[in-house]
């Protein structure tokens, strides 16, 4: 079981105060929370990609770049790439170098992404939503096959044909990993099983064990697909924070969860979010990861055990958090929490992989 960090790197309002951090302060506060998730042993973290002024990584590439000479073991990752509003080319060009200065640590999340903006603002029609993403996620698939020589003809309606052409720089690992971002259609998780890729899982809402049939689709899906289901894995993200105690934990998290969650919600029409809202979201059967180390660890063992996740992402901060509460909570992460679920689930094997 795998444990890291995501985070979309938000310069959202205090919720207090009204004030926004800069973006390219929160830029340099997250290469800072992404070395502390290295020393203290997590797994991943992966940086997700918008284009609006409350969220400062257009492109996660350079930033993980950065990230990439400051740390040693962590993998690094989009969560997500905005794939059918991006040129696969220059993705895979991007992850390459990252790929180049992590020694190997790279991974592409390729996704829709539940954002729109990027849309207009790179000249697509949304009408394509779903064609271009299939289109540019296969070519993002036929380089990743062979760099060196990438012969591809789509549709002709996106973009020009490649013959022969390389893709350069070449990642350090032999295929530069690319697993699928998904909010939990049943399409999109056959999709992944079907081309044999690893899954990533939004759970942000409601019961998380509503994602356990998924899980075993996608299973039985990759079987069928004749696929080595040994080699694949299913990931989450999920909102949350650690802190020392529960109640402190609570109660530092309440706050820029309700303001954020009511400002998508507005654009979204969600109903309103209240103390209500969140209790029942941090309680056993919810989606939030809020409390003291054992109370998330427990939960993150139940999620393995209920949904058959293999990585675990918390998702962190959600809305203007203070840097340093995110730089403890990640330390809590790693030098606690991920202990504590290492320990519960010592000789325990995912049954959903037994299909």
């Amino acid at each position: 079981m795998q444990i890291g960090i995501s985070t979309f790197v938000e310069t959202t309002p205090d919720y207090l105060t009204g004030e926004t951090v800069s973006h390219d302060q929160r830029i340099r506060e997250v290469v800072a929370e992404a070395e502390l998730a290295d020393k203290v042993g997590l797994d991943y973290y992966g940086i997700g990609e918008h284009h609006r002024r409350d969220f400062a990584a257009s492109n996660p590439a350079p930033i993980l770049a950065a990230i990439a000479v400051k740390t040693n073991h962590i993998t690094l990752g989009s969560a997500v790439t905005v794939l059918s509003s991006s040129e696969p080319v220059r993705v895979f060009q991007d992850f390459a170098t990252v790929d180049a200065l992590s020694n190997g640590r790279a991974e592409i999340m390729a996704g829709r992404g539940s954002f729109i903006e990027s849309f207009p603002l790179f000249g697509y029609d949304l009408n394509d939503y779903h064609e271009l993403f299939e289109e540019k996620l296969d070519l993002l698939l036929e380089i990743q096959k062979n760099p060196d020589s990438v012969t591809w003809q789509g549709s002709g309606k996106f973009r020009a044909p490649i013959f022969d052409k390389g893709v350069y720089p070449l990642p350090v690992q032999d295929k530069l990993a690319i697993t699928i971002g998904s909010g939990g259609s049943p399409e999109s998780v056959i999709r992944a099983a079907h081309l044999g890729l690893p899954l990533v899982l939004a759970i942000i809402g409601g019961q998380p064990e509503r994602f356990a049939p998924l899980v075993a689709l996608y299973y039985q899906e990759a079987k069928k697909a004749g696929h080595d289901i040994s080699k694949l894995s299913v990931s989450s993200h999920s909102h949350g924070f650690v802190w020392e105690t529960e109640e402190e934990a609570v109660e530092k998290f309440y706050g820029p969860t309700q303001h954020v969650m009511n400002v998508i919600g507005r654009e979204r029409g969600w109903p309103h979010y209240n103390r209500a809202s969140y209790d029942h979201a941090r309680s056993p059967e919810g989606a939030l990861y809020v409390g003291d180390p054992e109370t998330v660890a427990n939960k993150i063992i139940a999620l393995h055990k209920n949904v058959g996740i293999d990585r675990f992402m918390l998702h962190l901060p959600l809305g203007t958090m203070k840097h340093e509460d995110v730089m403890e909570a990640i330390r809590l992460l790693g030098e606690e929490v991920k202990p504590l679920v290492e320990k519960g689930l010592e000789g325990w094997e995912n049954p959903f992989r037994n299909v």
